[in-house]
């Protein structure tokens, strides 16, 4: 196959999508709206599971790369309470499929394993266009403009790429998340260094929840979820740090302190973020030249499995076109037929299980469905 793709993004789908069609001898570049790989933080910790994660790494040839930076024992998981009682306790044996890495880690081993310059850097997208024949105008917010015949929307929930394909726009799932960090944790917050334990903590309730994980180190980072409109976050004033975090911190008033200090003892200022979702079973009609990963193609609400599909979205892509080097539209098909049907049974498990999260009787429901006791699957 010698056309060239051009992938819009540069998180973990774009990116492996551009290293799988690298082994494959296929070119490949990845236009980036952030100025360096270093612009922001790449977030917390990933579980990336041997059922779909893996296989994109296996893929891109990079499973010894991966597995330098598993962070051992935090696979453990707790579930608890509101007052504390512990109602679920698994230790990390070694034996579970979803090792815990740090995403900024995983990007990178991505990054370096692509030739210098795969990724453009600073390439904002302000418009695309159908040029005819498959081929598309991506223009960029600085004027300068690619034309290709192969584009890939690599680009996450407000993708650009995607009205060439479908007129769907997400919206609000009713949730959002702040979320904060306790560093030193062993140290100097150690109430909820024990309650956190080595791995994760997931304490749900209705309406609310608390998650907290182990990163490296002793840094704790918490997770606080909340079911509230999207005007009840607007009249919080989250540039002032303490009044905000006091703010969310009545929602927990009668839990256990232990847990609440998750909250309110953060080390940094709350960050806010919104949870959307596009319609479940998300799908387009073939359209010549273009497809989607990731994201850009079925944002759900999270549920611990969108980088991992993004990752398998971008490895299938890259295999598909190098298994069909002279007919592009063959490699498309092929790989959205397989996307479409796996991506909307999983939208359908993470609202299944946002549900329960958040329901009357939502911590027994979490320790059923760990226990394989759940009766409404």
């Amino acid at each position: 196959m010698t056309t060239h793709v051009t992938i819009i993004g540069a998180g973990l789908g774009g990116l492996t999508l551009a290293r799988v069609l690298h082994v494959h001898g296929i070119p490949a570049t990845v236009y980036e709206a952030e100025p360096s790989p270093t612009a922001r933080s790449q977030g917390g910790m990933l579980d990336i599971h041997d059922y779909n994660g893996q296989l994109a790494l296996k893929a891109a040839d990079l499973m010894d790369e991966f597995r330098g930076l598993i962070l051992e024992g935090r696979q453990a998981m707790r579930v608890l309470d509101s007052d504390g009682t512990v109602l679920f306790d698994k230790a990390d044996d070694g034996t579970g499929g979803r090792p815990e890495v740090q995403r900024g880690e995983l990007r990178q081993i991505l990054l370096d394993s692509l030739p210098a310059g795969t990724v453009r850097w600073g390439h904002k997208v302000s418009d695309t266009r159908a040029l005819g024949d498959g081929r598309h105008e991506v223009t960029f917010a600085d004027g300068s403009t690619v034309v290709t015949s192969l584009l890939v929307g690599a680009d996450g929930a407000w993708s650009r790429v995607r009205p060439l394909l479908s007129s769907a726009t997400p919206e609000y799932t009713g949730h959002s998340v702040v979320e904060t960090y306790l560093f030193e944790a062993d140290t100097r917050h150690p109430a909820a260094a024990k309650t956190v334990g080595g791995g994760a903590l997931m304490v749900p309730a209705q309406g609310k929840e608390i998650f907290a994980h182990r990163e490296t180190g002793d840094t704790l980072h918490t997770y606080v979820g909340l079911a509230r409109p999207l005007d009840w976050f607007a009249a919080i004033d989250f540039t002032d740090a303490a009044a905000a975090r006091a703010l969310i911190a009545q929602e927990f008033g009668d839990w256990a302190p232990e847990l609440t200090s998750l909250i309110t003892d953060g080390d940094t200022a709350p960050v806010l973020r919104h949870h959307y979702a596009l319609p479940n079973g998300h799908r387009w009609d073939r359209v010549p030249g273009v497809t989607l990963v990731g994201d850009a193609a079925h944002l759900t609400a999270p549920n611990g499995e969108g980088a991992n599909l993004a990752m398998l979205d971008g490895a299938e892509l890259g295999d598909s076109l190098a298994a069909h080097p002279d007919d592009i539209e063959a490699a498309l098909t092929e790989y959205e037929q397989a996307m479409f049907p796996r991506t909307a049974e999983t939208a359908a498990e993470g609202a299944e299980l946002l549900e329960a999260l958040l329901s009357e009787d939502a911590p027994q429901r979490l320790v059923d469905m760990f226990t394989g006791h759940d009766q409404t699957r």
